[in-house]
This record gives C-alpha cells, structure tokens and sequence, in this order.
C-alpha cells in the first residue's frame, strides 16, 4: 500500500546500510514464517481438539468446552472496551478465520491490532473512491493529509504489533514499559484518524460526512485495541494467564546534545560555508532508519524554507546558533487554502527528534488564522532553548510522547494545541495581541478517548504577555471530551483571566469528563477563587494527583530525555 512507503523524494540509503537493512528485513521474514508454521501447528491441534470435542459433545451431550472458552476469553477482552459489541463480533471472526490460540488474551489483543489495521487501510482505500472536484483546493489537500495520516496510523498499529513478533525468548511482553509504548502508539492512532476527520472542517460537498459514516469501524477497532492493553493485566488475572509486571533491562545508545560544528555530520549555512545551503537538503542526507544520530548544525541566519523530517527518519539532532538566531520560517495559513495541518513551517513525525538553539516560525500574521510553526508528531521528541512564533496555532503538539525545556512559545488562539503526551518545563509561554475580535487561549488539548494516554502538562513555567494585550486571555479551553491540561508550580502573569478558562463554545458547560486542574501556581493570574466551576476542572489537586502528570509518570522519559543530555525536573 502506498501509504505504507517511504515519504517520496528523499535521499537512497547508503549502499553500505542498504544491505544490512534488507539482511534485516530477511531475517525477520525467516522468523515471521517460522513463527507462521509453529502457529499453524498450534491451530491444527487445537482444531483437532475442537473436533474430537464436538464429537464427544455429540455422543456424550456434553458441551464443547474449547468453544465456550474461546468464546468466555474474548467476551472478557472485550468487557473493558467502550465498543463491546463491535469488539466481540470482529473478534469472534478474526478467531474462526486466523490461526489464532483463541484463550491467549496477548493472542486476541494481537488479533485486534490486525483487525484494526484492515479496517484503516480500507478506508485509506475509501478515500480514493470521492470524487473530489479539481478545482476545490481545500478538499484536495484534506484528501491528501487524510491518506499520509491513515499510513501513519497503519505504522503505529505496526510498531503495536512488533512488540510481539520482536520479543526474545524469555521475554516478557507487558512490562510496564511496553505496555505505556503500546498505550502511545494506539493513542496516536486514534489521534491520526480524528485529524483526517478534522482536515474536512469546513469543506463543502458533504464528504466529511461520508468519511465520518465510513470510518465507524476503524475508529472503534483502534479503540478496542487501546482499552484491550490498558486493562490487559487485570484481563491476564481474570483469566488465570500468567504475567509479570517486571520492568526489562533496556541498552540504549548515549545521546548527547553538540555544541561544536565539527561534531556535525553536516553543517547548514546560508553563505555556502557549510555542506549544504538549504535544511531540507541536510534532512534528506539522514540515513533511512537510522539507530545512530545523525546531528545536523545550522549556523545562524533566517530559513526561509517549509521542513519535513518524516516518519523514516530517525533520531536526527538539530542544533542552531540560539532560539533568535537561527530561524525557520514559512507562511502557510488557512485562509489561502491551505489545512492547518499542512501549514507547518516545520514537520517532524520521525522518531527520537531532537532540536536545540532553534527557532521555529510562522510569518503569515494574525489576519491568516491557523498557521503553524511546528508540527510534532515525533515520539520521544525533545525541544530543548527553541522558540515558536506564530499568532492562532503555533505549536501542533500532535502525538507521542514530547518534552520541551526552555523554549518560548508566542501566539494568540488556541496556540500550544494537538493530543500528544506532552510535558512543558521552565518555559515562558508568551500570549500576544490578537485580533480585535478574538481572546487568547493558550491551550486546546485535543484527547477524545477515556483510554488515550495523552494531555498536557505545564510545569514550572511562566506565563506573561509577549506585547501590550488588552483583550481575554485564557489559560485553555478543552477541544476533545476528554481534554486533559494540568497546570502546576508555574508563575501565572495578570494577563490571564480571573476565571481562567473558557469552554470550547460560548455560553456552554464542557463535558464532566474532561480534565483540567492547577497545583501550587504563583503570580497575579494564579488566584483560583474566580475560577470556573465546570465539573471536569479542580482548582486544586494534592502533591499525589500531581505526580502522575511529571516526566517519569506521565512520558516514562527519565531516561530518554536523560540520554539526549537535557536537564529535566524529576519532580512535580
């Protein structure tokens, strides 16, 4: 499928690299059709056992109990889903027609991931049945951001089902660390399919509605999935499986953030004193999934240039000169037609990304509506001293899990936005003047789903005007029904509110499910007496409560944020 290919016009791989990946790809095709005759051995005894019991059931009156187990097994699977019904039924199918150990909730979790991954790519191939019209811009990019959205989707549930066919022998498969990979994973996969939805905001034509209609399964499936491995201890428990909550021992390659251009692998400069002139040609000179870092150096100067590092590559490191100094900028916006998910100055979806001493912005203005300085949707990526400088949403914080150390972040509605795991420490979070009909809201977190493990987490950072703002400022408003934003030890400036959020519709109570809440923030805006009193929002939770939301609990990045050579608060 071709949204499982590559991102088209990037650099070959090196031959070197070339032969060891395919060597590669070889060895697990082995170990995939090995795997494949042992589990068709497995099936044609069980089957074997299945018939012997249906004929003794027959003889004997008695009840086939293979079939009753399988049966008890994916009805308990599916009792923790918030589809029931659609995860039995496309379960019990997947068993009669796969050569599935029916009784293994790991094996019936795996089964839901393939079930879901066939159910997004064909709506992948749902989408090129509309029949858009050529003239219509907006349509035909919402087209396109929706099919490299489900390739991603697809990817993610990939990667969910490579932690299976990946372990080593002795291996246990849910370990804490494994199973909060997996809750990011299909959290993003769900995330992917509400973008696709959302790119269709505003279009005519009645194809959002079709696409709504046409993606019930798939978003219900991923769904599945997700709430499966969120409650697949006490499944395993339910069902007498053994498991092991231990932690795995993990080697990781050392990653240290350089400062000095000669450990570089390629040096950017606008004045052609480095390798290359333009930082898409760096980007496109990164090995296909590299396991090493491939560390790029952008002298000072402005960039006026739209990036994408996609999803095949890997920990890339990009260092400038300073936040102000070293500048991307672009002009993408809305109102010339362009989706806000395509207007990004700055794309990154490839994992382990790292960014220091960058600026990332978008010069479009206020006038233009959304127009994004950077998208995210890397897992495991770090911003470390940037800035993000647009007016509506600077900063899409799409998926997986980031974190940001010291950066500045500057807008107007909606500006730091997206349903990633994110965690936000020692930033100045700078609201500036809008337009004249407009407020400012900070945050809009875009969590739709009770199970997803995503949200955002502002920590010991300070919020205060970028300019002279005379209008409402707010600290967020919840997007999704499950929107989660906590706010915690941060200096809160007089130029927020004294109610300090807003609801998503004016005049509206926000659904009780949402999560908002505050803890031991200081300045003029932190007073919480004013605040409003929505069910979903708790002016104040307990040191326990906050806990959760810090870089260990809330991205398990101890160490992978310890590696890149970052300082992180360990704390609430």
């Amino acid at each position: 499928m071709d949204s499982l290919k590559s991102f088209k016009g990037y650099g070959k791989m090196d031959p070197a690299e070339d032969r060891e990946f395919r060597r590669k790809a070889k060895t697990r095709l082995i170990l995939i059709a090995v795997a494949v005759v042992l589990l068709i051995a497995i099936v044609a005894g069980v089957a074997i056992s299945v018939i012997v019991n249906k004929r003794k059931s027959v003889d004997n009156s008695s009840s086939p109990q293979s079939t009753i187990s399988a049966s008890s097994s994916i009805k308990a699977i599916c009792s923790v889903t918030r589809y029931p019904d659609s995860c039995f039924a496309s379960l019990s199918s997947a068993v009669i027609n796969s050569s599935t150990v029916a009784t293994d909730p790991a094996a019936l979790f795996q089964l839901s991931l393939v079930v879901a991954s066939r159910s997004i790519s064909k709506l992948s191939s749902f989408l090129s049945t509309l029949k858009i019209p050529t003239t219509d811009i907006r349509l035909q990019a919402a087209v396109n951001d929706c099919k490299e959205l489900l390739g991603d989707a697809v990817d993610r549930l990939n990667d969910s089902a490579a932690v299976f066919t990946t372990a080593k022998p002795g291996e246990k498969i849910f370990s804490d660390i494994k199973i909060s990979d997996l809750k990011t994973w299909l959290s993003s996969t769900i995330t992917d399919q509400e973008t696709c939805l959302d790119s269709f905001e505003g279009t005519t034509g009645g194809f959002r509605e079709k696409l709504e209609a046409a993606m019930v399964n798939s978003t219900q499936f991923a769904s599945n999935s997700l709430a499966i491995v969120t409650g697949i201890m006490g499944i395993m428990e339910k069902l007498h499986f053994p498991h092991n909550r231990k932690l795995l021992a993990t080697t990781t390659q050392r990653r240290v953030l350089l400062a000095d251009e000669t450990e570089a692998n390629v040096t950017v400069a606008m004045d052609g004193s480095g390798k290359v002139k333009s930082i898409q040609e760096a980007v496109d000179m990164v090995p296909r999934r590299s396991l090493r870092r491939f560390v790029i150096y952008i002298k000072e100067g402005e960039y006026k240039e739209n990036v994408v590092v996609d999803k095949n590559k890997w920990n890339v490191v990009l260092v400038g000169d300073g936040m102000y100094k070293t500048i991307i900028t672009g002009n993408k916006n809305f109102i010339d037609g362009t989706p806000t998910f395509s207007t990004a100055t700055f794309v990154v979806t490839g994992k382990g990304f790292v960014a220091k001493d960058i600026g990332f912005k978008n010069s479009a203005g206020a006038e233009k509506h959304q127009a994004v300085a950077l998208r995210s949707g890397s897992d495991h990526s770090i911003f470390y001293r940037c800035s993000f400088d647009a007016f509506q949403d600077t900063l899409y914080a799409h998926s997986n899990r980031q974190f940001y150390r010291d950066c500045h972040i500057i807008g107007t509605v909606d500006f730091i936005f997206g349903n990633a795991a994110v965690v936000f420490q020692n930033c100045k979070i700078l609201p500036r003047q809008p337009l004249p009909n407009q407020s400012n809201t900070i945050t809009a977190q875009g969590r739709n789903d009770p199970n997803q493990n995503t949200g955002f987490s502002i920590q010991g950072c300070t919020i205060q005007p970028y300019d002279a703002v005379n209008r409402p400022t707010f600290l967020g408003r919840p997007w999704k029904n499950y929107s989660t934003t906590v706010i915690m030890k941060s200096e809160i400036g007089a130029v927020i509110d004294p109610t300090g959020w807003m609801p998503w519709v004016f005049g509206t109570v926000p659904p009780e499910t949402i999560n908002y809440a505050e803890f031991q923030n200081t300045g003029a805006g932190a007073n919480v007496a004013g605040r409003v009193t929505w069910p979903g929002y708790r002016p104040a939770i307990d040191a326990n409560e906050a806990s959760k939301y810090g870089v260990g609990s809330f991205l398990n990045g101890r160490e992978w944020i310890s590696e890149a050579g970052v300082q992180f608060d360990a704390s609430t």
